[in-house]
């Protein structure tokens, strides 16, 4: 699945795999590790400038997420209305 050399990035994303199956730990430990990147923007490591959410501000919504993201699966146009909300006319963000 990799070629050596594996830096200590990698290493450690790889033992986050090994250790869980929950989606939402795995990432939480690759966001701990490469950083947000940017969420409407392409790239995907490093700090960002975050135009919706500030994540130490905003720590507090994590778990209460997670919570409630099955029941949101469960009706797709609660989150369509939420994507069109937040993303306007660039709802093309939200198809990824």
């Amino acid at each position: 699945m990799y070629h050596p050399p594996l830096s200590a990035n990698g290493k450690a994303r790889l033992q986050a795999l090994r250790d869980s199956q929950d989606g939402f730990v795995i990432a939480e430990k690759d966001l701990e590790i490469r950083g947000p990147g940017e969420v409407l923007g392409t790239r995907q490591t490093g700090m960002m400038q975050f135009r919706l959410a500030d994540f130490e501000r905003d720590k507090g919504w994590i778990e209460p997420v997670r919570e409630m993201a099955p029941g949101l699966m469960k009706h797709p146009q609660l989150v369509q209305a939420l994507i069109r909300r937040w993303l306007g006319e660039k709802i093309r963000y939200g198809d990824v």
